[in-house]
């Protein structure tokens, strides 16, 4: 078949009959029928990705390459950020950038086990596991309802001496109050890192500046699961505009490397056989040196390819999210005296990740969610809901021992019991939105 062919002329073959093989057998457009299955989240692509996606596995070189390369110098330009790091997928984003902060490079700000960390418990677990299995005792207090992010209230209580640094998301989308929170870590000299794997694209105007969410703390995260904002199959990233901070973090990325050379790169410093570090023999090859102990948690280049082609159509994404919240919030509007309805925090602009609905007294959850699934409209908690009621809570909860809560979070107990939640992404069409919000307003009324 590629007789009398050159490489590139093969290649270029065979992308044309991936393009063609796209168009034919996936992205088949149907008209919506009440009662179809609406997912609350999908994944939205076409022949740019699926073509990025057959080039790099042609080049076959699987791991962290020039696709890397290129997706984390475009996602930082779009971020207005100067560093990016791709890895494997949000928890390790989240992982890594907890552990950044612990680098003996920090000196006096270096996080130790026996330290503590302000956060919330109504959210996803990966965003406090890393710092429990550091030993690092999280601080849980009470979110807002209709924000359902932290009660910036209730920080200079969850204050102690060993407080080191404030973690948490951006509730699907919607930032928290980044103002007071920023204030908070300033004042007290702690660390803030931006969980934001929920939230990319939302923006947060701060001293007169707005900016990206993930961006104004010290460290921002992102997640690019299938059903998030932009997806590689498996993915994230980490992004600051810390020079040191960056260094922690491709450390503990790469191994723990005190070697910043890319894969299949040498001697980048020139001095790889010529320093004595810790207590190896001088000349010790620097490609094996380290100065964290680290992971690796690199992305493939293949994962980073699509993310390329994804980030390109990212900003329509962002756009009909937007358009598909306010859609679903102007139908649901006769709903109030059953429902809460979400509130976006003030000074910020989200990029809605999915449509939060928290029940009022009287109406019945276990009622309202098994009929909206029944109608064939997906649906899901708020996560945890509380995490310290979770099994993985259990010896913690029985010793006393390990974490500590701030009030009765109330709220979060409330989010457990009342609240859930659809979706908004950017491949439901009008007559999608117009279905649920006709299905939630049925069963509301059960």
């Amino acid at each position: 078949m590629f007789d009398n062919m050159t490489q590139q002329q093969a290649k270029d073959q065979i992308l044309e009959m991936v393009e063609q093989y796209c168009n034919t057998y996936h992205n088949q457009k149907r008209d919506f029928a009440e009662g179809q299955r609406i997912p609350y989240a999908s994944r939205v692509y076409d022949s740019a990705e699926m073509c990025n996606l057959v080039d790099s596995a042609l080049e076959f070189w699987l791991t962290s390459g020039r696709y890397t390369e290129q997706f984390e110098k475009e996602f930082a330009q779009y971020l207005d950020v100067k560093y990016c790091s791709l890895v494997n997928s949000g928890s390790s984003a989240n992982l890594l950038a907890f552990m950044a902060l612990t680098s003996p490079l920090l000196g006096d700000r270096q996080i130790k086990p026996g330290d503590e960390m302000i956060t919330v418990a109504a959210g996803f677990p990966t965003t406090v596991t890393p710092a429990i299995q550091y030993g690092v005792v999280p601080v849980f207090i009470d979110v807002t309802i209709p924000q359902y992010n932290m009660d910036v209230t209730q920080l200079e209580a969850a204050l102690s001496p060993k407080t080191k640094l404030v973690m948490a998301a951006h509730t699907l989308g919607n930032p928290f109050d980044l103002k007071a929170v920023k204030e908070f870590c300033d004042k007290h000299g702690l660390w803030l890192i931006e969980d934001n794997c929920d939230a990319l694209g939302s923006t947060y105007t701060i001293d007169g500046e707005t900016k990206f969410t993930g961006t104004i703390g010290d460290i921002g995260t992102s997640s690019f699961y299938p059903p998030h904002h932009m997806t590689m199959g498996e993915g994230g990233a980490v992004y600051t505009n810390n020079p040191l901070l960056h260094k922690c973090i491709r450390s503990f990325r790469d191994w723990g490397r005190d070697c910043v050379c890319a894969s299949g790169q040498d001697n980048l410093c020139g001095h790889r056989f010529d320093r004595q570090y810790g207590q190896l023999p001088l000349g010790y090859d620097h490609k094996y040196v380290y100065s964290h102990f680290g992971y690796n948690l690199k992305a493939t280049d293949m994962q980073a390819s699509i993310g390329c082609a994804q980030l390109v159509k990212f900003p329509g994404f962002v756009k009909r999210r937007k358009h598909n919240f306010e859609r679903l919030l102007a139908a649901l509007a006769c709903t109030e005296d059953a429902l809460i309805l979400p509130q976006p925090c003030a000074n910020s602009d989200p990029s809605w990740f999915g449509f939060m609905l928290t029940c009022r007294d009287g109406v019945d959850r276990n009622k309202v969610v098994p009929y909206i699934e029944k109608c064939g409209v997906q649906t899901r908690m708020l996560f945890a809901g509380n995490l310290t009621k979770h099994p993985c809570f259990d010896q913690m909860r029985a010793s006393g021992k390990g974490y500590r809560v701030i009030g009765d979070l109330a709220n979060t107990d409330r989010i457990m019991n009342s609240t859930f939640w659809v979706g908004v992404y950017p491949g439901m069409t009008d007559e999608m939105i117009d279905y649920m919000a006709k299905v939630i307003k049925e069963a509301v009324k059960l």
